[in-house]
Parts: C-alpha cells; sequence; structure tokens
C-alpha cells in the first residue's frame, strides 16, 4: 500500500465532544468520523484495524470448534416477545414497524435468533454440542453516548451460543469458550485480567468478564496480586470480621450535630474515626396484584459502615430484597419521622426489616442519626439499646486492604475496561422458546445454553486506552493499521531514495509484512507526526546522506531514539523486531 492511493486525514485538534483518549486519538487520526450520536463512519484506517480483530476473533473462534453464521440486524418481534424481553426491556432496545405495521426490533443482542435456529435445526442429543457464532452490527439506543467507540449506539461484536444436552456438557463448553478467549486477548497483546462476574437472576458462578487494565476504565476490578484471584467489584466478597464484637463501653447518648448529614461531616465533627459511623440506607420492595397494582410495601433499613458503599447486586440478593427500589421521602419520613440525612435504627415511628453489613454487626459504641434533624447518637450497642439483627448479610463494595476469599493476601482495585464476556445462560431462553431436543432417555429435553460477547470496536479504544502517549496511539503490532511504515525523506528529488523506498516496500510486501510507503512527498516533521499519531508501531526512515553511508534509520513507536541499520540488513532487522513484539 502507498500513503499516496489511501485516505489518511489527521487532525491537529481532537473535537469538543471527544472527552476520553481514545476518542481523542482515533478522530484526530482519522479512523473515525461522528455521523450522529454515538454512530460513526469507520474510516480506512480505523476499518483496517477492527479487520484485524475480527480475523483473530475468527481463526480462534473457529479453531475452539464454533460454527460462523450471521443473524438478521432486524429481527420479527415474534422471537422476542417470546421471551417477554420485547415488552420487559427498556428504551435501549430500539423497535421498529414495517409498511405493514408489524413489529421488529434492531437486535443488541441475538439469543432469540440463535435459539430459533437450535430448535430447529438441533433434533437429537447426538447432535450436540454446538456453538453458533456471528460477528455481525449491533445496535443499542443508549440515553448518553460518550466516550466514542466505547459507548456508541451502533457497534461490531462477536457473539457465540453454545447449546448442549446438560449442565456438566454446558461446563464443557463453556470452559472450551473462556480458553478461546484467553487465547484471543493474549494475541491481541493487551494487559488484561479475566475477572469474575454477578451472573444476575440466573444465579450461579460460571460468568466471567475480560477487561483490560486501562486509568479510564468505567469498571472497577478487585485483584490478589499474591494469587489468581479477580472480580468485579460487583462480585468481590467482603470476608466476614473475624474478630468477635467488643463490649459496650459508652452510654448511648443524643448529640447535636447541626448542618452536618453526612457520616464524614458527623465523624469530622465528633473529632472520630469514620469506621465508627454507621450510614442507614432506606429501600422499599412493593407487592403487586396480578393488575399490577401495588397493594402492600415493605420498608426496609440497610446499615453500613459510614465508610463503606452499598453493593446493589449483593443487597438484591438479600432474600425478599431481589426488586428492592429506594424509599421516597414520604415513606422514609412515615417511618422515621424525619428526613435523611439524620436516620438511625433506634426510636422508629414505625417498624421496618432491618439488614446489617458483617463488619457494622461486630461494632460496638457506634454513631448513627438520631430520626431528628440536627441530631445523632452515639455510643450505640446492639442487645442494648436496639435488638441483635436478624439479618446480617455482606452488602459493600470491598476496598483496598481487605482480606482475599481465597485467604492468600491482600486485595487491591484498579480501572478496567470490559471487551469480553462468557456467560452460563442454563435453560432461561430455551425453556421460555420452547427448544428441546430428544435426549438419551428418548424424552424431549431443554438445550443447556451458554453466550459469550466480544466488543470487536470497542476493543481498539480499550487498546489506546492502554496504549498511548502525548504523540499519539501505540499500536500492539497484532492489530495496527499497517505494522511498519517506510518513510523516505525527499523521494520526490531523489532517485536513489526513490529505489531504496520501492525496494524495501517490495521486500517487506514478499516477507508477509504489512507495510504502507509514505509516498507523499510531505516534510520530515509532519510525515512523522502523521505515523506517531497514526501509531504505526515500526518505522524505517530513507534519506539520500544516509544511503550514501549505506544506511537506513529504524525506530521503534516506543524507542525514544533511532537505530542506524544497514541497507542489506534491514529487511531482516525488522523483520526479527517484527516477531519479538
Amino acid at each position: 500500500m502507498k500513503a499516496s492511493q489511501f485516505l489518511i486525514s489527521t487532525l491537529k485538534e481532537a473535537p469538543a465532544d471527544a472527552e476520553i483518549v481514545s476518542h481523542q486519538l482515533m478522530t484526530r487520526a482519522g479512523m473515525i468520523k461522528k455521523l450522529g450520536a454515538g454512530i460513526y463512519n469507520y474510516m480506512p484506517m480505523g476499518l483496517r484495524v477492527i479487520r484485524k480483530v475480527e480475523a483473530i476473533v475468527r481463526e480462534e473462534m473457529n479453531r475452539a470448534g464454533a460454527i460462523e453464521v450471521s443473524m438478521p440486524v432486524v429481527q420479527p418481534a415474534e422471537l422476542w416477545q417470546e421471551t417477554g424481553r420485547f415488552e420487559k426491556m427498556g428504551p435501549e432496545l430500539l423497535r421498529i414497524q414495517d409498511r405493514h405495521e408489524r413489529d421488529f426490533v434492531i437486535q443488541p443482542t441475538s439469543e432469540e435468533v440463535v435459539t430459533d435456529i437450535a430448535r430447529q435445526e438441533f433434533k437429537s442429543y447426538k447432535q450436540l454440542p454446538k456453538n453458533l457464532y456471528q460477528i455481525q452490527t449491533k445496535f443499542r439506543d443508549e440515553r448518553r453516548p460518550r466516550f466514542g467507540l466505547m459507548r456508541g449506539r451502533e457497534f461490531i461484536m462477536k457473539d457465540a451460543y453454545s447449546f448442549d444436552k446438560d449442565r456438566d456438557a454446558a461446563q464443557i463448553s463453556y470452559q472450551t469458550m473462556r480458553a478461546a478467549y484467553k487465547r484471543i486477548f493474549d494475541r491481541f497483546g493487551l494487559q488484561y485480567r479475566a475477572v469474575r462476574a454477578d451472573s444476575g437472576a440466573i444465579g450461579g458462578d460460571l460468568s466471567e468478564e475480560f477487561q483490560v487494565i486501562a486509568a479510564t476504565g468505567e469498571d472497577a476490578i478487585v485483584y490478589c496480586p499474591d494469587s489468581d484471584y479477580a472480580a468485579n467489584i460487583e462480585k468481590a466478597e467482603a470476608l466476614a470480621p473475624v474478630q468477635a464484637r467488643p463490649a459496650a463501653a459508652q452510654a448511648m447518648a443524643k448529640t447535636a450535630t447541626p448542618g452536618k448529614s453526612t457520616c464524614a461531616d458527623v465523624a469530622e465533627l465528633l473529632k472520630l474515626p469514620l469506621q465508627n459511623t454507621v450510614k442507614s440506607l432506606v429501600l422499599a420492595t412493593d407487592e403487586r396484584n396480578e393488575a399490577g397494582d401495588i397493594v402492600k410495601t415493605q420498608v426496609w433499613l440497610l446499615l453500613l459502615r459510614g465508610d463503606h458503599d452499598m453493593n446493589e447486586i449483593k443487597v438484591g440478593k438479600v432474600p425478599g430484597l431481589a426488586d428492592f427500589r429506594f424509599a421516597t421521602v414520604a415513606e422514609i419520613e412515615d417511618h422515621f419521622g424525619c428526613q435523611p440525612g439524620y436516620l438511625g435504627p433506634v426510636n422508629l415511628k414505625k417498624p421496618v426489616k432491618l439488614v446489617v453489613d458483617r463488619d457494622v454487626a461486630v461494632m460496638a459504641d457506634w454513631v448513627c442519626g438520631a430520626n431528628e434533624a440536627d441530631y445523632h447518637l452515639t455510643g450505640v450497642n446492639f442487645g442494648r439499646d436496639l435488638p441483635e439483627p436478624e439479618v446480617v448479610a455482606d452488602l459493600r463494595n470491598v476496598v483496598a486492604g481487605d482480606k482475599s476469599p481465597d485467604g492468600k493476601g491482600e486485595l487491591l482495585i484498579e480501572r478496567g475496561i470490559e471487551i469480553g464476556h462468557v456467560f452460563y445462560l442454563g435453560t432461561k431462553y430455551s425453556k421460555a422458546m420452547k427448544a428441546t431436543f430428544l435426549a438419551e432417555n428418548g424424552k424431549p429435553a431443554e438445550f443447556e445454553m451458554g453466550c459469550y460477547g466480544i466488543g470487536v470496536t470497542r476493543l481498539p479504544a480499550a487498546a489506546i486506552e492502554q496504549n498511548h502517549d502525548e504523540r499519539g496511539i501505540i499500536w500492539p503490532d497484532a492489530i495496527a493499521p499497517f505494522t511498519v511504515v517506510v518513510c523516505p525523506i525527499g523521494m520526490d528529488r531523489s532517485e536513489a531514495v526513490k529505489t531504496a523506498a520501492e525496494k524495501l516496500h517490495a521486500d517487506l510486501l514478499a516477507a508477509g509484512v504489512d507495510v504502507i510507503l509514505d509516498d507523499r512527498g510531505e516534510r520530515p516533521g509532519a510525515m512523522f507526526a502523521d505515523w506517531e499519531l497514526i501509531g504505526v508501531p515500526h518505522r524505517v526512515v530513507l534519506g539520500d546522506r544516509g544511503l550514501q553511508e549505506g544506511m537506513v534509520e529504524y525506530q521503534h513507536r516506543r524507542d525514544t531514539a533511532a537505530t542506524k541499520v544497514a541497507v542489506a540488513d534491514v529487511l531482516g532487522f525488522v523483520t526479527s523486531r517484527i516477531q519479538k513484539s
């Protein structure tokens, strides 16, 4: 490829709406161009990266025995109505009608369609296991699309779906996909972690996210540096304290805390550690009749240590709290006789269901709201000032320094960008869609399913967040738009430079290297700035003076200085550097 025949459209400044590095650099490097909110044209330079991502994914999926299909972007609503997702899914599901007023959806995912394929094609256990995958455009009508390809509305995704005869076989398929994902992400040359993730309402432990480590990541990843334990913040368990609760040493007292409605403010006023305070979170659950009308509401009070944050996923697993919501101000005032900011479990107007975090359950002489504006209670103790808690559970996010659940050290937290997810589905979709096969016992059985996704267009953005500097992108070799750029200086003025550059370009092509020759005649500074911004990892510069000495200059994108290489050795030198990258 020659640059004069390609489309290179770099910018000196990023658009004002580009908030994060990947969005800024992909736009400046001419890889994407915004068409609408969360919708982008993939320009030639960016599309080359995406195609390389797809090729690696396709090779490893095929190697793992998966079979490629392509399912429509526009799907009939009838299939989504079978599972109830047409009604249950929020506005992120784009619903449309055709000229006959029939309902369709623009797919954000394809569980319904692939299950429909399975129930038509897989009639017997003898045809199982099977794994069908696609690399396809998806659409999710995000309320606030942002961050370029990181959270766009239209995107490309690899989604795969396994079908097995029983749970044991499904676990084997899951592990096969997990191993394939590790090979895929290893080939991308990115620093990543496979972390345990929450399985939602389905339950079980077979759910893992693959997270690219990046300071700008939206997700918090919890890991133990002394073991292989890793989980996302929603899944990570906060171990129960090993120490017993100390004996009460203070009398309970009502203390004035005017205008101090947060635990941090109260602790500062009373000159106490924040860990001595307890925060009160008020939730509610509604019981509905068949018509959907609320017939009964239960108010709940959760107690957490003042320096801890509630984990909504864990709270939702407390019996009775699966469908919780935060209580309204009216409900809070009705039960506590006070507005939020000064709430506590002592002297309630109406009874509530109390759930206490494990760490609070072993606290003594703690501080909480007095259910009266501008007052808190100090020296509060279970068993004396209020009954012992009936329900104690892990309600909080872990924090750095907590003990690892595997007992092998302390936890650390870093940021990550989710680029893949492997997930055991069970019979959720096969049951809803009556998708069965003939089992070994001669009776119909529902497929055990798994689903496995990779964000194909999200991955380049994640790679940039991890690999960039002040000059631009630094692509890993495997997904760079070009692996090598040949930069001749004065090619339009020197026949020797032109001949040497074209020969090197041809030799690299013949060696199977993805190379581009910059024959645009740009000044050296502008030419180098373009390729540093675009992020091509290997650069060879040729000029008259160097060629007279029989030398060219090689520089990796991460190198601080160029290396002189003999013209006769440059092909072998560059190919060896590529192999080492």
